[in-house]
């Protein structure tokens, strides 16, 4: 009897201990209440598409390209921190480091680098001038590789002794640039046919620097140089408004029909030849935004070299230019003519010349070729000569050449 009411006790403490376990036994995976929804963490932003060709500079992140409308022989890239990276087309290749800025690691050799602030300035290009001034960077500048200037700036700054004159671009005052502790030489593509000049200077430490404004074949793409020296100096917000000023000139004539009249545009040079330009150069270029039509139709279009010029001899412009219902002679490579004796002077077959003998003959300032900031004041003048709106006296870059005592 004790023994059945023992068994007993135990069978009923296991079947509680069994339903106990059962009570705590934890739910199945699938009985498992489903967790909270969470938003998912948001994946790191792509760094910016680079462009193709776009110079990959160890350390530094690209930021953006300097938009051009019309110039193709250069081209600026912005990288973070106030880097810029300028690529001329066949020459110089410049990255240049904002002031307190490290050098980067495995830069070419050949990259000129500029530290800002760059200071110092030796400028043998003289077209660069008026680029520069237009910026408002002229005392950037020390030294200068020309006496004659006809930017006002300029002018002032060499007479007041702010800038001093350093020899020709092929002669420069090595140890006046030295002792100037001069940052910068910028030098025009004459220097080409004086290389060990630009040795010399790199040798004793000046960063040297060839500008290729004068390669550009739109008139507009010269002035658009200006977005190079916007970038050296840090004035690219002036550089921008200087530039736009111009193309807003030329566009306004857009709207306005071709005035129809031929024009020849040439000089005559020492030995009697006549120097004029090439079809598809920038001069004729000019012309045709100012509403006029070159008088050469393919002259030079064969001729692969850079030069906008050729030459030619007087009997052959007389006979493709005698026509011309406008002729405008260079005085800014010229010496200056004022009169037509002076014109006829040259050669007595210009007397001849239509425009000569209907009053239509003009001639440029000596100062026009320097103007590469005013290409669209320069194109409204010419559109003003070839609609016959003016008679001169309103023309800052070119004057109709009259009769003596006229």
């Amino acid at each position: 009897m004790k023994l059945k009411r023992i068994l007993a006790a135990l069978l009923a403490l296991l079947l509680a201990l069994s339903l106990a376990a059962c009570a705590k036994a934890p739910a199945s995976p699938t009985d498992a209440p489903s967790p909270a929804p969470t938003e998912a963490a948001p994946e790191p932003s792509a760094a910016p598409a680079v462009p193709d060709g776009v110079p990959e500079i160890e350390g530094l992140v690209y930021e953006s390209t300097v938009p051009l409308t019309y110039a193709d022989q250069f081209a600026i890239y912005k990288y973070e921190g106030g880097y810029e990276y300028i690529d001329m087309v066949n020459s110089d290749r410049i990255l240049i480091v904002p002031e307190g800025g490290s050098v980067p690691a495995g830069l070419d050799r050949d990259v000129v680098v500029l530290q800002r602030p760059i200071e110092n300035v030796y400028l043998a290009a003289t077209s660069a001038m008026a680029l520069i001034d237009a910026v408002g960077a002229l005392d950037a500048l020390d030294f200068v590789g020309s006496r004659t200037w006809y930017t006002e700036n300029a002018i002032r700054a060499l007479e007041t002794g702010d800038v001093i004159y350093a020899g020709k671009y092929n002669a420069p005052d090595y140890e006046m640039l030295m002792n100037g502790k001069c940052g910068l030489a910028i030098e025009s593509t004459m220097i080409l046919h004086n290389p060990d000049v630009r040795e010399k200077l790199i040798e004793v430490g000046i960063p040297t620097i060839i500008e290729r404004s004068s390669y550009e074949d739109h008139p507009l793409g010269r002035t658009e140089w200006v977005k190079v020296y916007g970038a050296l100096f840090g004035r690219e917000a002036e550089a921008e408004a200087a530039f736009e000023e111009q193309v807003d000139k030329v566009r306004a004539l857009e709207a306005i029909d071709g005035t129809g009249k031929t024009v020849a545009f040439f000089y005559v040079n020492t030995s009697g030849s006549v120097v004029t330009y090439k079809t598809n150069g920038y001069v004729p270029a000019m012309i045709r935004l100012a509403g006029g039509e070159y008088v050469f139709s393919d002259l030079g279009l064969g001729d692969d070299s850079k030069l906008s010029t050729i030459n030619m001899s007087m009997e052959q412009f007389y006979a493709e230019a005698a026509s011309a219902d406008v002729i405008i002679y260079n005085c800014s490579i010229a010496s200056q003519l004022y009169t037509l004796e002076d014109l006829i002077s040259l050669s007595p077959v210009l007397a001849d010349f239509r425009a000569v003998r209907e009053g239509n003959a003009w001639c440029t300032t000596d100062s026009m070729f320097q103007q590469t900031d005013k290409m669209g004041s320069i194109i409204q003048e010419m559109n003003a000569i070839f609609s016959g709106t003016t008679d001169g006296s309103d023309l800052e870059y070119m004057f109709r050449l009259e009769r003596e005592g006229a």
